[in-house]
């Protein structure tokens, strides 16, 4: 039997990659897709690609109906406002903001700059990340199984990932897993970022005009997905760098971390092997010949994978760690899927392998 799945607000570039992923999913009935704006109209109007493949049109909120499980593509700070209303539609959720991320309410206070409204509910949510949190997802997802009642004890939620959080912990994760790093320097993060980050509402600095052939710093210091990176890699002295390139998807990490004296590139490739090695989405990419001896964002789009990379400084110690992914699918809708499949016991592959186009 098909799991029952609908998408709240799925009219922007997260809704409708959960659409295009989902209606495709051997497991998975898309039963409902809200947006407010859009109430009325069919799918494909706001997703183009979908056309003839959908018949379904987006109903307002107030028609939800209960669910299996649903996904919310909702602005931040919004789903905090309304998540009883939502758990009261579905035993399992998957938020894909930032609202559930951060489990120290101090910490949600300094980056997102109020209260926290549901701080009851975090406990409930796991941080959307399968390779971090596969085990958890799966036992969450086992301890929910026959439950006749939405009691709050039967109550599952996945958090979304950032997508520059991301690709900074794919790249930052073996040197800390290996405990390769010097915890006496800091970690600094260049990332180049695409367009579709800023989502499909329009604002300035998206204007055709002013973004062609910018290469614009828009966070050089204090980016909000810096305490994700600090929550989940377990690091303090931890500085992101955010810079828009003319790309539509895409983000590229380069993670600029010390290591301890003495360590080899021997030491990085077990280190990078042992983490990624029986990954099914993560490839490490690290050739000596050829145009693509390095991550490159622009082969993964429409793709779940991260391809991850590294070179060593022996004289500084300094390592540099690359990854690449589509933000808005590894970095958001790809991984929400991803962690569908773990919560639910599908093949975690499922829905998700299109391995990107070459050449776009």
């Amino acid at each position: 039997m098909a799991l029952r799945v609908s998408i709240v607000a799925a009219s922007g570039y997260t809704g409708g990659e959960l659409l295009r992923l989902l209606l495709f999913h051997p497991n998975v009935e898309v039963a409902q897709a809200t947006s407010e704006s859009h109430a009325g109209e069919f799918i494909f109007q706001q997703h183009p690609n979908l056309r003839k493949r959908t018949q379904l049109q987006f109903v307002s909120q107030q028609a939800l109906q209960p669910c299996d499980l649903l996904f919310l593509a909702m602005p931040h700070g919004e789903v905090q406002k309304k998540i009883d209303r939502y758990f009261s539609l579905a035993p399992k959720i998957i938020d894909l903001s930032a609202d559930f991320r951060l489990k120290d309410l101090a910490l949600y206070k300094k980056w997102y700059g109020h209260e926290h409204e549901a701080p009851q509910h975090l406990d409930k949510f796991i941080y959307g990340l399968p390779e971090l949190h596969r085990e958890q997802m799966k036992a969450a997802g086992a301890a929910s199984l026959g439950s006749a009642s939405l009691g709050s004890a039967n109550l599952v939620g996945i958090s979304g990932v950032g997508c520059n959080a991301t690709a900074s912990n794919f790249a930052i994760y073996p040197l800390v897993k290996a405990g390769l790093i010097d915890r006496s320097r800091p970690v600094v993060v260049d990332i180049k970022t695409g367009s579709s980050e800023s989502g499909a509402s329009v604002n300035p600095g998206s204007h055709h005009p002013e973004k062609s052939r910018a290469v614009r710093t828009y966070a050089a210091t204090g980016h909000r997905h810096t305490a994700e990176v600090m929550q989940e890699m377990g690091l303090q002295d931890v500085h992101l760098t955010m810079t828009a390139v003319e790309l539509v998807r895409g983000v590229l990490a380069a993670a600029h971390v010390f290591v301890k004296p003495g360590t080899t590139e021997k030491d990085l490739w077990k280190a990078y092997r042992a983490a990624y090695n029986n990954e099914p989405f993560v490839r490490i990419v690290k050739d000596r010949t050829g145009i693509h001896r390095v991550p490159d964002p622009k082969i993964l789009s429409g793709s779940n994978y991260v391809d991850v990379g590294f070179e060593l400084d022996p004289d500084t110690n300094r390592v540099v760690s690359l990854a690449a992914i589509d933000n808005l699918m590894k970095g958001a809708s790809g991984s929400a899927v991803q962690a569908m499949n773990v919560l639910c016991g599908f093949e975690e592959t499922a829905g998700l392998e299109f391995p990107g186009l070459h050449p776009i």
